[in-house]
């Protein structure tokens, strides 16, 4: 393991404050921050620290994405570890956690032990995966949930699908409890869905496409707060799209329910609009939705209610995404844009940068019970350098990921990641991978 030393740059603690301050890495942990740092007391010589000058840059905990699709194992033609968590580190994320939707699922410890063993080959990012409630995804038999844990998963979490067998529910939410794990829902009641293809509204009138019901989503959202009150879990509800149920879960924390809840960047820029010309890259799940949402959304990030940003990275390659947009999947890829979207939308908005980082790594991290996302001594040397008025343009060429489905192709964003450093090691120097 390398020493170095990260010189000149603004240093940002989440929900702190930002100064000029050096960075002492010793054995890829945190060993001091401070003005001018010495290192003549060290038992280090110049031949093995190295020196990174960040003048005129950025230096915040690298970020934590709580809701990746790395699509391996089974879907390896869209993203695999090697691919997915390239595309992390290019957007300064040294921690993600990666979804069980796999093919097979992420619903026994057989499954979780190849994929970890792909992560030690491969990943060059830390990735934590989590795992499915239910046996399959098919919502009508638990998972042995404490063998998964036992397999080292962070969370549980059918997503894509919600478990809409309430007494599934909650028996999935006993064990998650009893455990210590967060139960992640995907809240979204399919009968209320009625297989729509884009939020219900007027862009769906005028294009002629069936419509999502926000209820769909609220009314999952309302039962679980309900289970989580009964059972003391920690309930985390993903990627919320809409008034009502930031209002649900405002409420809820009032009362002293454990429920957090994280929003993607997309759903912070995008309206359904976006849709328009049936654009297939801006098909999501859930939904973009109006004017008045986005901005609700805005506020909830800003306001404390929403806890956490997180891409929902779902790579898909063209023959899923080049077809009619009834026939086309659901989903975008978003682990490289979700810096430069966040600070885009919420600096816009007035937001300080110490706490959009907090809402991009201590906010998830707290959520998953990891290890990440602090700059504190003693710490695990995980850290993004950026430039956060540097802008990049997003270019197909430029993007690590496999997949390069985005409606966000040609935008100029700011905050360009310069290096990302991984428990010492540079994994990303000068925005190109090492």
């Amino acid at each position: 393991m390398s020493n170095l030393i990260i010189r000149n740059g603004t240093v940002i603690e989440p929900g702190g404050k930002a100064g000029e301050a050096d960075i002492l890495i010793v054995d890829g942990k945190i060993a001091a921050i401070g003005s001018n740092l010495k290192t003549d007391h060290l038992p280090l010589t110049t031949e093995n620290l190295a020196v990174l000058d960040a003048m005129g840059l950025t230096v915040t905990p690298g970020l934590v994405d709580m809701h990746v699709h790395l699509r391996e194992p089974g879907q390896e033609g869209k993203e695999t570890v090697a691919t997915g968590t390239r595309a992390a580190a290019k957007g300064g994320v040294t921690s993600l956690a990666c979804m069980g939707n796999t093919v097979p699922p992420l619903d026994n410890p057989a499954i979780l032990a190849y994929l970890m063993m792909k992560v030690a080959k491969d990943a060059v990012v830390r990735v934590y995966p989590v795992g499915c409630i239910s046996a399959e995804r098919k919502g009508e038999v638990l998972a042995d949930i404490s063998a998964l844990k036992d397999a080292g998963v962070v969370g549980i979490s059918d997503d894509g699908s919600s478990v809409m067998n309430a007494l599934l529910a909650r028996r999935a939410m006993m064990y998650a409890q009893s455990l210590g794990l967060v139960y992640i829902e995907h809240a979204e009641d399919p009968n209320l869905a009625d297989n729509g293809v884009m939020n219900s509204g007027l862009m769906a009138l005028k294009l002629g496409l069936s419509g999502i019901s926000p209820l769909a989503e609220e009314v999952v959202v309302a039962r679980d707060i309900l289970l989580a009150q009964t059972t003391g879990v920690r309930l985390h509800i993903t990627h919320v799209s809409t008034i009502p149920t930031l209002a649900l879960v405002k409420n809820a924390k009032k009362r002293g329910v454990k429920v957090t809840c994280d929003v993607t960047p997309h759903h912070l820029v995008l309206t359904d609009e976006a849709v328009a010309g049936y654009n297939t890259n801006a098909k999501v799940n859930p939904p973009l939705r109006d004017e008045a949402t986005r901005n609700a959304l805005v506020a909830g990030v800003m306001d404390g209610t929403i806890d956490a940003i997180a891409s929902d990275h779902a790579p898909h390659g063209p023959n899923e995404k080049d077809v009619d947009f009834g026939s086309a999947a659901f989903g975008l890829i978003g682990l490289e844009t979700m810096l430069g979207l966040s600070l885009k939308v919420l600096g816009d908005a007035g937001m300080e940068l110490p706490a959009i980082i907090q809402r991009l790594t201590t906010g998830p991290a707290g959520i998953l019970n990891i290890q990440a996302g602090t700059l504190k001594e003693g710490a695990c040397a995980d850290i993004a350098i950026f430039d956060p008025k540097g802008e990049w343009t997003v270019e197909a060429g430029a993007l690590a990921s496999k997949s390069k489905n985005t409606p966000f192709m040609g935008w100029k964003l700011p905050g360009r990641v310069i290096h990302t450093i991984v428990g010492g090691k540079i994994v990303v120097k000068d925005g190109a991978i090492v």
